[in-house]
């Protein structure tokens, strides 16, 4: 069960992950391989969650022997969201609850919220005044920050090949410096 909370702006708000419109392109997407090491998660889940349409890829999905299915920048998001919440004690019941949910917002929207769940129940909030009300209950709860995912996964995502939908070339992402000096500093 997915328990809303408001999505208009608002004082308090979680900042944007791209205010500058860097915002992933909607037909580069990345294959099963890829997705599964982006995400976290074993190709087998990965198989799995598509075929019981869990976590289906939405630029291209397999046709058949051979063929490869190709995941968006929000299908890997959702992916490492259903990993966390799974490794946290989630139900696959509820986790289809909250991912049809997420599946409903665009990844600006998602960049604003932060899950929470006590383990049965799956919590939305995009401001501190939520956080505080959910935490007055007095059961424990742990959070996912969607945000967070999103920027780990925007951290690693440029070191798999992507490919576009259309055919055309993906232009390789260059890296800004701080990225340059962790490269250089795990290198080295």
């Amino acid at each position: 069960m997915v328990e809303e909370g408001p999505v208009e702006a608002g004082t308090g708000e979680q900042g944007e992950l791209f205010p500058d419109e860097s915002a992933p392109d909607e037909l580069v997407g990345y294959r099963g391989p890829a997705a599964c090491q982006i995400a976290g998660i074993t190709y087998r889940q990965l198989d799995y969650w598509a075929r019981t349409g869990l976590v289906a890829p939405t630029i291209r999905s397999a046709h058949g022997s051979g063929s490869q299915r190709l995941y968006s920048f929000k299908d890997v998001l959702v992916l490492k969201v259903v990993k966390r919440l799974l490794d946290t004690g989630v139900s696959l019941q509820n986790i289809r609850v909250a991912v049809d949910h997420l599946r409903r917002r665009g990844v600006r929207d998602l960049a604003r919220i932060t899950l929470f769940s006590d383990g049965t129940t799956v919590y939305e909030c995009t401001s501190p005044e939520e956080i505080v009300d959910l935490l007055q209950g007095g059961q424990g709860v742990f959070g996912i920050a969607v945000s967070g995912a999103m920027q780990e996964i925007n951290g690693t995502i440029h070191e798999f090949p992507a490919e576009r939908a259309d055919g055309g070339i993906v232009e390789p992402v260059t890296d800004d410096e701080l990225t340059a000096r962790r490269k250089a500093r795990n290198a080295g």
